[in-house]
């Protein structure tokens, strides 16, 4: 399954910026903000402001892996269900994949 990288510009604090992302992580992002009840904006911000010399787009990928392996592992801890977005939706679940 191969998922489409798309360039996007944004404007973060002044400056005009692009990044190359695929659509699987953009999903992500946006369902994080919605969930933090954040603007995606202001996340960008954050994510901008915390990231150790990496490109944008690389630190982008990097927050949204953290954040989902963070949710997954709450999720492993509670024994409760987790709602994915359904264009964020892992292919495999957690167990799937160490089971297989």
């Amino acid at each position: 399954m191969k998922s489409a990288i798309a360039k996007r510009s944004i404007v973060l604090n002044q400056h005009k910026t692009s990044i190359s992302l695929e659509d699987d992580f953009w999903n992500c992002l946006r369902a994080i903000a919605d969930e933090k009840k954040m603007k995606l904006t202001t996340l960008l911000l954050q994510i901008d402001s915390e990231r150790n010399n990496a490109n944008l787009s690389s630190a982008i990928r990097v927050f949204v892996f953290n954040e989902m392996r963070a949710q997954a592992a709450a999720v492993a801890d509670a024994g409760t269900a987790r709602h994915w977005p359904v264009d964020a939706k892992p292919t495999l679940s957690v167990v799937e994949q160490r089971n297989s």
